[in-house]
């Protein structure tokens, strides 16, 4: 089973609902089958590469409130996060472009690092001193490389501006079609979406549902053609 989870690494409901889907997928009893793949979606996606501000300020202007209000629902989602383990700064934070980390993830989704690179992005964006925004591509390295990526390669994706800017932009299309106005949004095996951070008892039923309506393979009758199975093949008769 392919559960695509569309987030962007700005979005704090995205870190929390990560959370609260992998407690789900610890422990779904066929977890081992379920591939998890990230996909782009960018919430400020016109804002330039070099405008960054502090949240407070980006989301007193965005949504019409004072700093007071904006640091109240900083609060809120600070404990929202502590409450499933995750560290989360409340105040000092920048916003920015995330576009160049969305094609950083689509470079570790080749590598194998993807789910890695996600971690340590949520961690580096919301929980650590240091912006991601303000120190150019080197920060970005940095995180890739302890993500288990080449630094040197890393580095040449984030030098060419269009290296994967079709797969992120092919995701953002593709989340448009299938009516995401928002995120984190969760699709499992392109039959049931989940909208939101749910609490991790909706994830466990979203799972279950979704496994128990796989399609199952209608074998053909068996003609007695011969085979090879788990304790080898059948002998030719002559």
């Amino acid at each position: 089973m392919r559960v695509e989870i569309w987030t962007d690494i700005a979005c704090p409901w995205c870190y929390v609902g990560k959370a609260r889907f992998d407690k789900a997928l610890q422990a779904f009893p066929h977890r081992d089958e379920v591939e998890v793949v990230h996909r782009s979606f960018e919430l400020d996606p016109h804002r330039a590469k070099g405008d960054v501000q502090p949240v407070l300020t980006m989301l007193a202007r965005k949504y019409g409130m004072s700093e007071a209000q904006a640091q109240a629902g900083e609060n809120n989602l600070g404990a929202q996060a502590a409450a499933e383990g995750l560290e989360y700064r409340t105040t000092g934070r920048d916003h920015g472009n995330t576009f160049d980390m969305h094609r950083l993830l689509h470079f570790a989704k080749e590598q194998g690092r993807q789910d890695q690179l996600v971690e340590i992005l949520y961690r580096a964006n919301f929980a650590e001193e240091r912006s991601v925004f303000t120190e150019a591509d080197e920060r970005l390295v940095e995180l890739a490389a302890e993500a288990g990526l080449d630094a040197e390669d890393a580095r040449g994706v984030l030098a060419d501006p269009t290296a994967y800017a079709d797969a992120v932009r092919a995701d953002e299309r593709e989340a448009a079609e299938l009516g995401a106005n928002g995120v984190p949004f969760f699709v499992l095996d392109r039959t049931y979406g989940v909208s939101g951070a749910q609490p991790a008892e909706v994830f466990t039923r979203a799972l279950t549902q979704a496994w128990g309506e796989r399609p199952q393979l209608k074998p053909i009758e068996d003609a007695g053609a011969d085979a090879c199975g788990p304790d080898g093949c059948a002998v030719p008769q002559p």
